[in-house]
Protein backbone atom coordinates (compact mmCIF):
# COMPACT_ATOMS: atom_id res chain seq x y z
CA UNK A 1 0.00 0.00 0.00
CA UNK A 2 2.83 2.36 0.73
CA UNK A 3 4.40 2.05 -2.51
CA UNK A 4 0.47 3.12 -4.28
CA UNK A 5 0.42 5.76 -2.08
CA UNK A 6 4.16 6.88 -2.71
CA UNK A 7 2.64 7.00 -6.76
CA UNK A 8 0.01 8.62 -6.20
CA UNK A 9 2.01 11.50 -3.74
CA UNK A 10 4.34 11.90 -7.11
CA UNK A 11 1.62 12.33 -9.66
CA UNK A 12 2.42 8.77 -11.23
CA UNK A 13 -0.69 7.68 -10.96
CA UNK A 14 -4.48 8.98 -10.53
CA UNK A 15 -6.76 8.93 -7.31
CA UNK A 16 -8.84 6.33 -9.10
CA UNK A 17 -6.26 4.42 -9.94
CA UNK A 18 -5.07 4.47 -6.91
CA UNK A 19 -7.88 3.45 -5.35
CA UNK A 20 -8.50 0.32 -7.75
CA UNK A 21 -4.99 -0.64 -6.49
CA UNK A 22 -5.83 -0.48 -3.08
CA UNK A 23 -8.93 -2.51 -3.72
CA UNK A 24 -8.21 -5.03 -6.22
CA UNK A 25 -4.44 -5.94 -4.49
CA UNK A 26 -3.76 -9.42 -3.52
CA UNK A 27 -0.91 -11.20 -3.06
CA UNK A 28 -0.04 -14.05 -5.00
CA UNK A 29 1.85 -17.59 -3.60
CA UNK A 30 2.58 -19.34 -6.07
CA UNK A 31 0.72 -22.14 -6.90
CA UNK A 32 -1.60 -22.02 -3.97
CA UNK A 33 -2.66 -19.02 -2.48
CA UNK A 34 -3.41 -15.82 -3.80
CA UNK A 35 -3.38 -13.50 -0.23
CA UNK A 36 -5.79 -10.81 0.25
CA UNK A 37 -3.49 -8.56 2.30
CA UNK A 38 -5.91 -5.20 2.16
CA UNK A 39 -8.57 -6.75 3.20
CA UNK A 40 -8.55 -5.19 6.40
CA UNK A 41 -8.17 -1.80 4.50
CA UNK A 42 -11.08 -2.63 2.59
CA UNK A 43 -13.98 -4.69 4.49
CA UNK A 44 -12.37 -3.54 8.37
CA UNK A 45 -11.24 -7.23 9.31
CA UNK A 46 -7.27 -8.46 8.16
CA UNK A 47 -7.04 -11.92 6.20
CA UNK A 48 -7.35 -14.69 8.21
CA UNK A 49 -5.76 -17.97 7.26
CA UNK A 50 -7.82 -21.18 7.91
CA UNK A 51 -5.16 -24.00 8.44
CA UNK A 52 -7.03 -27.17 8.62
CA UNK A 53 -6.61 -29.08 5.56
CA UNK A 54 -3.67 -27.03 4.76
CA UNK A 55 0.21 -29.10 4.57
CA UNK A 56 2.21 -28.33 7.21
CA UNK A 57 4.70 -26.56 4.70
CA UNK A 58 2.06 -25.04 2.75
CA UNK A 59 0.68 -23.19 5.81
CA UNK A 60 4.34 -22.62 6.82
CA UNK A 61 5.37 -20.73 3.53
CA UNK A 62 1.98 -18.96 3.24
CA UNK A 63 2.57 -17.41 6.72
CA UNK A 64 6.16 -16.38 6.00
CA UNK A 65 4.81 -14.59 3.01
CA UNK A 66 1.61 -13.03 4.62
CA UNK A 67 4.18 -11.62 7.42
CA UNK A 68 6.66 -10.35 5.00
CA UNK A 69 3.82 -7.71 3.95
CA UNK A 70 1.67 -7.71 7.35
CA UNK A 71 2.11 -7.00 11.20
CA UNK A 72 -0.49 -9.18 12.37
CA UNK A 73 -2.08 -12.61 11.32
CA UNK A 74 -4.57 -14.66 12.47
CA UNK A 75 -4.20 -18.65 11.86
CA UNK A 76 -7.37 -20.77 12.69
CA UNK A 77 -8.39 -24.68 12.97
CA UNK A 78 -4.68 -25.96 13.94
CA UNK A 79 -3.55 -28.98 14.16
CA UNK A 80 -0.70 -30.18 16.15
CA UNK A 81 1.53 -30.16 13.28
CA UNK A 82 0.76 -26.74 12.35
CA UNK A 83 2.19 -25.69 15.97
CA UNK A 84 4.96 -27.59 15.41
CA UNK A 85 6.51 -26.42 12.60
CA UNK A 86 5.93 -22.90 13.80
CA UNK A 87 8.88 -23.07 16.44
CA UNK A 88 11.00 -21.73 13.53
CA UNK A 89 9.23 -18.33 13.40
CA UNK A 90 9.50 -17.55 17.44
CA UNK A 91 12.76 -16.10 17.04
CA UNK A 92 11.47 -13.46 14.80
CA UNK A 93 7.85 -13.11 15.64
CA UNK A 94 5.86 -13.12 18.63
CA UNK A 95 3.72 -15.93 18.63
CA UNK A 96 0.35 -16.16 20.75
CA UNK A 97 -0.82 -19.74 21.00
CA UNK A 98 -4.54 -20.45 21.99
CA UNK A 99 -4.85 -24.00 21.88
CA UNK A 100 -8.38 -24.17 22.95
CA UNK A 101 -9.27 -22.01 19.86
CA UNK A 102 -7.21 -23.97 17.91
CA UNK A 103 -5.32 -20.38 16.94
CA UNK A 104 -2.64 -18.76 16.52
CA UNK A 105 -1.95 -15.08 16.73
CA UNK A 106 1.32 -14.07 14.93
CA UNK A 107 2.68 -10.56 15.41
CA UNK A 108 5.58 -8.41 15.10
CA UNK A 109 7.52 -7.98 18.21
CA UNK A 110 7.03 -4.08 17.81
CA UNK A 111 3.34 -4.55 16.49
CA UNK A 112 0.44 -3.15 19.27
CA UNK A 113 -2.65 -3.39 18.40
CA UNK A 114 -4.43 -0.39 18.26
CA UNK A 115 -7.26 -0.52 21.30
CA UNK A 116 -10.92 0.57 20.10
CA UNK A 117 -11.52 0.96 23.77
CA UNK A 118 -15.17 -0.65 22.85
CA UNK A 119 -16.25 -4.22 24.42
CA UNK A 120 -18.26 -7.06 23.33
CA UNK A 121 -19.79 -9.42 25.64
CA UNK A 122 -18.97 -13.62 24.67
CA UNK A 123 -21.37 -16.29 26.90
CA UNK A 124 -21.49 -20.12 26.25
CA UNK A 125 -24.11 -22.37 27.75
CA UNK A 126 -21.55 -24.90 28.24
CA UNK A 127 -18.06 -25.69 28.78
CA UNK A 128 -18.32 -27.96 25.57
CA UNK A 129 -19.25 -24.85 23.65
CA UNK A 130 -15.92 -22.50 24.72
CA UNK A 131 -13.28 -23.57 22.04
CA UNK A 132 -15.92 -21.61 19.67
CA UNK A 133 -16.51 -18.83 21.65
CA UNK A 134 -12.48 -18.75 21.93
CA UNK A 135 -12.14 -18.39 18.34
CA UNK A 136 -14.52 -15.41 17.94
CA UNK A 137 -12.39 -13.86 21.01
CA UNK A 138 -9.37 -14.04 18.69
CA UNK A 139 -10.61 -11.95 15.59
CA UNK A 140 -11.89 -9.47 18.47
CA UNK A 141 -8.22 -9.48 19.74
CA UNK A 142 -6.48 -8.76 16.50
CA UNK A 143 -8.97 -5.81 15.97
CA UNK A 144 -8.55 -4.03 18.72
CA UNK A 145 -11.95 -4.81 20.75
CA UNK A 146 -12.20 -5.59 24.37
CA UNK A 147 -14.21 -8.40 25.84
CA UNK A 148 -15.82 -9.59 28.38
CA UNK A 149 -16.32 -13.71 28.72
CA UNK A 150 -18.79 -15.73 31.17
CA UNK A 151 -18.63 -19.43 30.24
CA UNK A 152 -21.35 -22.72 31.50
CA UNK A 153 -24.90 -20.48 32.04
CA UNK A 154 -26.59 -22.17 29.92
CA UNK A 155 -31.02 -22.46 30.55
CA UNK A 156 -30.52 -25.78 32.44
CA UNK A 157 -29.60 -23.28 35.26
CA UNK A 158 -30.55 -20.09 33.73
CA UNK A 159 -29.84 -17.88 37.15
CA UNK A 160 -26.28 -18.34 36.43
CA UNK A 161 -26.68 -15.98 33.77
CA UNK A 162 -27.64 -12.55 35.28
CA UNK A 163 -24.09 -11.08 37.08
CA UNK A 164 -22.86 -11.74 33.71
CA UNK A 165 -25.32 -9.39 32.44
CA UNK A 166 -24.80 -7.11 34.78
CA UNK A 167 -21.13 -6.87 34.51
CA UNK A 168 -21.93 -6.63 30.72
CA UNK A 169 -24.23 -3.77 31.05
CA UNK A 170 -21.46 -1.83 32.98
CA UNK A 171 -19.09 -2.48 30.06
CA UNK A 172 -22.11 -1.34 27.87
CA UNK A 173 -21.06 -3.95 25.52
CA UNK A 174 -21.98 -3.24 21.98
CA UNK A 175 -23.13 -6.61 21.29
CA UNK A 176 -23.03 -10.30 22.85
CA UNK A 177 -21.66 -13.99 21.10
CA UNK A 178 -23.71 -16.20 22.78
CA UNK A 179 -22.08 -20.10 21.45
CA UNK A 180 -25.06 -23.03 22.45
CA UNK A 181 -24.90 -26.26 21.43
CA UNK A 182 -27.71 -29.00 22.29
CA UNK A 183 -31.07 -27.03 22.11
CA UNK A 184 -29.28 -23.48 21.45
CA UNK A 185 -31.80 -21.79 23.52
CA UNK A 186 -29.75 -19.68 25.14
CA UNK A 187 -29.08 -17.05 22.80
CA UNK A 188 -33.01 -16.57 21.74
CA UNK A 189 -33.11 -15.95 26.01
CA UNK A 190 -30.46 -13.26 26.47
CA UNK A 191 -31.71 -11.65 23.47
CA UNK A 192 -35.41 -11.21 25.16
CA UNK A 193 -33.18 -9.14 27.98
CA UNK A 194 -30.92 -6.83 26.56
CA UNK A 195 -30.47 -4.05 24.07
CA UNK A 196 -27.98 -4.73 21.87
CA UNK A 197 -27.75 -7.08 19.10
CA UNK A 198 -26.90 -10.90 20.14
CA UNK A 199 -25.39 -13.04 17.77
CA UNK A 200 -25.68 -16.42 18.22
CA UNK A 201 -23.51 -19.33 17.22
CA UNK A 202 -24.52 -23.01 17.29
CA UNK A 203 -22.04 -25.75 18.30
CA UNK A 204 -21.62 -29.09 17.31
CA UNK A 205 -21.45 -30.44 20.61
CA UNK A 206 -24.85 -32.71 21.92
CA UNK A 207 -26.10 -35.66 20.42
CA UNK A 208 -29.61 -37.29 19.53
CA UNK A 209 -31.86 -36.34 16.89
CA UNK A 210 -30.35 -32.75 16.21
CA UNK A 211 -26.50 -34.15 16.74
CA UNK A 212 -23.18 -31.80 15.59
CA UNK A 213 -24.84 -28.41 16.04
CA UNK A 214 -28.03 -28.84 13.56
CA UNK A 215 -30.83 -28.61 16.65
CA UNK A 216 -28.99 -25.89 18.24
CA UNK A 217 -29.12 -23.89 14.53
CA UNK A 218 -32.47 -24.72 13.64
CA UNK A 219 -33.67 -23.43 17.24
CA UNK A 220 -31.65 -19.85 16.80
CA UNK A 221 -33.08 -19.41 13.35
CA UNK A 222 -36.58 -20.30 14.47
CA UNK A 223 -36.34 -17.67 17.36
CA UNK A 224 -38.70 -15.18 18.07
CA UNK A 225 -36.44 -12.72 19.43
CA UNK A 226 -35.98 -9.85 16.55
CA UNK A 227 -32.65 -9.14 18.25
CA UNK A 228 -30.63 -11.83 17.27
CA UNK A 229 -28.26 -12.78 14.32
CA UNK A 230 -27.46 -16.33 13.59
CA UNK A 231 -24.22 -17.58 11.72
CA UNK A 232 -22.95 -21.12 10.73
CA UNK A 233 -22.26 -24.33 12.66
CA UNK A 234 -19.02 -23.81 14.98
CA UNK A 235 -18.87 -20.00 13.38
CA UNK A 236 -16.60 -18.11 15.72
CA UNK A 237 -14.44 -16.49 12.76
CA UNK A 238 -17.74 -15.20 11.56
CA UNK A 239 -19.09 -14.12 15.03
CA UNK A 240 -16.11 -12.53 15.77
CA UNK A 241 -15.77 -10.44 13.05
CA UNK A 242 -19.65 -9.46 12.92
CA UNK A 243 -19.16 -8.40 16.60
CA UNK A 244 -15.82 -6.44 15.99
CA UNK A 245 -17.37 -4.57 13.00
CA UNK A 246 -20.33 -3.61 15.22
CA UNK A 247 -18.55 -2.88 18.39
CA UNK A 248 -16.10 -0.19 16.21
CA UNK A 249 -18.78 0.93 14.43
CA UNK A 250 -16.15 0.73 11.01
CA UNK A 251 -18.95 1.30 8.59
CA UNK A 252 -19.03 5.09 9.52
CA UNK A 253 -15.91 5.67 10.22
Amino acid sequence: MRDILEKLQSGKISIENAEKEILNDFFAIQPFASLDIYREERCGIPEIIFAENKPAGIFLHIVEEYMKKKDILLATRLKEEHYKILDDLRNKYELDERKMARSIIIKRKDFRVEDSGRYVGIITAGTSDIHVAEEAKCVLDITGVRSISCHDVGIAGIHRIVEPLKKMQIRKVRCIIVAAGMDGALPSFISGLVKCPVIGVPVSTGYGFGKNGVGALIGMLQSCSPGLAVVNIDAGVNAGAIASLIARGIAYE
